[in-house]
C-alpha cells in the first residue's frame, strides 16, 4: 500500500502473502483480532501491543465549554474516550520515515 489509509482488506491482504493463509482465513483473522480489542475496550480494559502502542480510556469530567461562533458558554458533558499512545519504537520508526 503506499499512501491513502490502510483497511482491513489491506491487512487481511497482507495475511495473506506474507504467511501464506487463504483470504478468507486471512480476513477472518483480521475479524477476530479487531473483535476482541473491541470487546477489551467496550470493558473497560486497555489495550496494548507492544512495540505498537497502548489504547487508553480516560474518562473525562463535565466541564464548561464554549461556542466558538457565538461565545456562548455550554456545558460538555462527562464522556469516556479512546486515545492512543505509540510505542517508543513505533515513535523511532515514524520519524526514521
Amino acid at each position: 500500500m503506499t499512501g491513502g489509509t490502510l483497511t482491513r482488506a489491506d491487512l487481511a491482504e497482507a495475511l495473506h502473502h506474507e504467511v501464506g493463509l487463504s483470504r478468507t482465513d486471512s480476513s477472518q483473522l483480521v475479524e477476530q483480532i479487531l473483535d476482541e480489542m473491541c470487546d477489551a475496550l467496550a470493558r473497560g480494559e486497555n489495550v496494548k501491543i507492544s512495540g505498537f502502542g497502548t489504547f487508553v480510556l480516560r474518562d473525562k469530567g463535565e466541564r464548561i465549554g464554549r461556542n466558538p461562533k457565538t461565545g456562548i458558554e455550554v456545558p460538555i458533558a462527562p464522556r469516556r474516550v479512546l486515545t492512543f499512545r505509540a510505542s517508543q519504537m513505533m515513535r523511532d520508526r515514524i520519524i526514521a520515515g
